[in-house]
C-alpha cells in the first residue's frame, strides 16, 4: 500500500476521532477502513479485560464477528496470543497451525484460511488485538504488517482517550447521582426537590392544573434518637421513607429535606382535596408502628400542605407554604395534617408566636452573633471567623435560624436583622484588629431578600466606614438562591460589592446542579463547600471524587475552598490531601460568642485541631 494512500487513511482517521465519537464507533470505523484498503477479506477487534468478558468487539462483516467470539468463547486464538505476547501473530495458513488447537478447526470449518494479529498497545498498556481475516491461504508482506501495526497503535491511543473521557463521563454521572440524592433514604435530596419544584411550578402555571407539596415532619424523632441509638433512627428514617413511597400516586415525587422531614411533590390534581386524602393516607400509615431489626417504634407525622396559586411568586414560596401548614399542624396536635392558613391569629402557635416576637427582639438583648473559627487546611492556623446569627427566646430557648429567618423574610423584618448582624461581626473584626490579630477577617451569611433589599452594597458601605474595619476583611456568604429567580440584577449587586473590596462567598456550594453554571460568571473568590460532602469523605471513594473535582474546578477559576462541617482529625487530613484552603467545624472549635474571641486572638496565629 503505497504511503501516501496510509497517510490518508491515517489523516481522516484522526479527524473522525477529534468528534468524540465513543469507542464502538471507533472501532466499527477502524476495521471498515482496513478492509477497505489491505488485502483481506474482513476484519475484527477484541478489547479484552481479564477481570470480565468483552466490553466491545467490533467486526467488518458477520464472519469476523462469528470469529472473534469464538476465540473469546474457546480462550485461544491469534487475538487472544497477540494481547499476551504483545507482538503481531501471522498465520497464513490454519491448515498448517498447531499453537491453536481447539481455534483452528472450527475457523477452518466456517471459511477461514489465513489470520494476521496486532496488538492494540499505547505505552504500557494492553487494551487487546485487532484481527485480518482471508479465506486464501498466503502471507501479508513485510510492509502490509507494518502498516496493520501502525494503524493498530493509532487506533489505541485514540481509544485510550476515548476510555478516558468514557470513565470521565461515568464519573460525571455518578458524581451528580450522589450530589442529588440522599444517602440514607435514596431519595431526592434538597438540591434535587428545588429542581423538581421549579419545574413543575413552571408547568402548573403553563396548564392551570394544581400542584401541591407536603411537608412532612416526623413527631418526636429526637426522642426516638435519645432512647434508642441513631442506628434505630437511621433504620426508621428508611423504613418511613419506604412505606411513604407505596402509598404515592404514579409520578409524585418523594424527597428527603432534611434530618426527619421529608417533601412530597404531587402534580396534576383535579382538585385540592386530592392532597388532603393523600395526606390523611399518610399520616394514618405513618401511625402504624414500624418493626425494625431489634425494637417496635411507635411515631406520629405533622403534614402541612401548599397550593400553587395561593398567591406564591416562586417555588421556594411553595415550599415555605408547606413548611408554614406544617408548623399550624403541629400546633393543632402530633399526627394531623394542615393546609396552610394564611388569616391573622391562625398561623398556630408556633409560626405566630415567632413572627411576633421577632419584632424588638435586638432590643431585648435575645440575638445574640457567635462567631466559629475558619483554618487554614495546612497548619490550622486561623484565618478568620463566620458569625452565626442566634435567638435566646424567653420561653423557647435556642431558635433556630431555619427557624426564625424564613419569618423574618415574609414579615420583611430580613433587612434590619441582617444589617444588624453586619455591624456586629465588623464592630467585631475592628477590635481584632487591635487587639493585635491583623487580617483576622470575618464572614457573613446574607440572606436574598437582604441582598436583593435597595440600597444593599450602600448600607455595607456604610457599615465598613463606621466600624471601621478594611473592606477586604469582609466576606459576605449568599447561597445559589440569590441568582434563580433575579441573575441580572443580582450580577449588579455583586460588582457594586466588589467595587467596595468586600470579598464574596457562595455557601452550600454543591447542594444546587445548576450552580456549576454560574461559576464562570460570578465575581466569586471562595466557595464553601456543603457539610453533605464532607461526612464521607474518609472512606467514600464517591465523596472523595465529588470533593476533589470541586477543588480542582474552583482551584481553575481562581477561588479558594472552604470544607464546612469538619468534625474528624481524619476529616481534616483528607480533605487537606485533596486540596482544600480553608477547614471549619467542631473539630477546630464551635461556635463561641464575642468574650471568648479575646483569649483566642491572643494566641494567634495558633493552631486550632479539636478547640472544643
Amino acid at each position: 500500500m503505497p504511503k501516501a494512500e496510509l497517510s490518508d487513511v491515517l489523516s481522516e482517521f484522526a479527524q473522525t476521532m477529534v468528534t468524540n465519537f465513543p469507542i464502538q464507533k471507533i472501532l466499527d470505523h477502524l476495521v471498515k477502513r482496513i478492509v477497505d484498503i489491505m488485502p483481506i477479506t474482513s476484519a475484527g477487534v477484541t478489547l479484552i479485560d481479564p477481570a470480565r468478558q468483552p466490553r466491545y468487539v467490533a467486526a467488518s462483516d458477520g464472519a469476523a464477528l462469528r470469529f472473534e467470539k469464538l476465540q473469546t468463547e474457546l480462550g485461544e486464538g491469534p487475538c487472544i496470543a497477540a494481547y499476551n505476547s504483545d507482538t503481531a501473530i501471522a498465520v497464513p495458513d490454519l491448515n498448517l497451525e498447531a499453537r491453536f488447537p481447539s481455534f483452528a478447526p472450527r475457523a477452518l470449518q466456517a471459511g477461514l484460511t489465513a489470520v494476521f494479529t496486532f496488538p492494540l498497545r499505547h505505552e504500557d498498556v494492553r487494551l487487546g488485538a485487532l484481527d485480518l481475516y482471508r479465506e486464501a491461504a498466503g502471507a501479508l508482506s513485510e510492509e502490509l504488517m507494518s502498516t496493520a501495526q501502525t494503524l493498530a497503535d493509532v487506533a489505541a491511543a485514540y481509544l485510550i482517550n476515548a476510555q478516558a473521557r468514557a470513565d470521565l463521563q461515568d464519573s460525571s454521572d455518578k458524581s451528580r447521582e450522589a450530589a442529588l440524592h440522599d444517602a440514607l433514604t435514596g431519595l431526592p435530596n434538597r438540591a434535587l426537590l428545588l429542581e423538581l419544584l421549579a419545574h413543575a411550578f413552571r408547568a402548573s402555571l403553563r396548564s392551570g392544573e394544581t400542584t401541591a407539596v407536603l411537608f412532612v415532619d416526623l413527631d418526636r424523632f429526637k426522642v426516638v434518637n435519645d432512647n434508642h441509638g441513631h442506628q434505630v433512627g437511621d433504620q426508621l428514617l428508611v423504613a418511613v421513607a419506604e412505606r411513604m413511597a407505596g402509598l404515592l400516586r404514579p409520578g409524585d415525587s418523594l424527597g428527603r429535606l432534611s434530618g426527619d422531614e421529608f417533601v412530597i411533590l404531587c402534580e396534576g390534581l383535579d382538585a385540592s382535596s386530592q392532597a388532603e386524602r393523600i395526606a390523611a393516607r399518610l399520616s394514618a400509615e405513618l401511625a402504624r408502628p414500624f418493626v425494625l431489626d431489634r425494637v417496635e417504634v411507635s411515631i406520629t407525622a405533622s403534614i402541612g400542605i401548599g397550593f400553587t396559586g395561593a398567591g406564591n411568586e416562586a417555588p421556594e414560596d411553595l415550599l415555605h407554604d408547606a413548611d408554614l401548614a406544617m408548623y399550624q399542624a403541629k400546633h393543632g396536635g402530633n399526627g394531623s395534617a394542615r393546609v396552610l392558613d394564611l388569616r391573622p391569629g391562625h398561623l398556630g402557635g408556633h409560626g405566630f408566636g415567632l413572627a411576633s416576637g421577632l419584632g424588638g427582639a435586638v432590643e431585648r438583648h435575645e440575638m445574640q452573633v457567635e462567631y466559629q473559627p475558619i483554618v487554614e487546611a495546612a497548619g490550622g492556623r486561623l484565618a478568620g471567623f463566620e458569625a452565626l446569627l442566634r435567638w435566646m427566646h424567653p420561653s423557647r430557648g435556642v431558635v433556630s435560624p431555619s427557624v426564625f429567618i424564613p419569618f423574618a423574610e415574609q414579615s420583611g423584618q430580613i433587612v434590619a436583622l441582617g444589617q444588624w448582624v453586619l455591624e456586629q461581626a465588623c464592630s467585631g473584626c475592628s477590635e481584632w484588629q487591635e487587639a493585635g490579630a491583623p487580617g483576622i477577617g470575618v464572614s457573613v451569611n446574607v440572606s436574598a431578600h437582604q441582598f436583593m433589599s435597595a440600597g444593599f452594597a450602600a448600607t455595607v458601605a456604610a457599615i465598613l466606614a463606621g466600624a471601621p474595619v478594611d473592606p477586604g476583611l469582609l466576606t459576605l456568604e449568599v447561597t445559589e438562591t440569590v441568582f434563580v429567580r433575579h441573575e441580572e440584577r443580582a450580577l449588579v449587586v455583586l460588582g457594586e460589592l466588589k467595587d467596595l473590596g468586600v470579598k464574596l462567598a457562595l455557601d452550600d456550594f454543591g447542594t444546587g446542579y445548576s450552580s456549576l453554571a454560574y461559576l464562570n460568571r460570578l465575581p466569586i473568590d471562595t466557595i464553601k463547600l456543603d457539610p453533605g460532602f464532607i461526612r464521607e469523605v474518609s472512606d467514600d471513594p464517591s465523596s472523595q471524587t465529588i470533593v476533589t473535582s470541586i477543588i480542582g474546578l474552583a482551584h481553575g477559576l481562581g477561588m479558594a475552598v472552604v470544607c464546612e462541617g469538619i468534625e474528624s482529625a481524619e476529616q481534616h487530613r483528607r480533605l487537606t490531601e485533596l486540596g482544600s484552603d480553608f477547614c471549619q467545624g467542631f473539630y477546630f472549635a464551635k461556635p463561641m460568642g464575642a468574650s471568648s474571641i479575646d483569649a483566642l486572638i491572643r494566641r494567634c496565629p495558633p493552631c486550632l485541631p479539636a478547640l472544643s
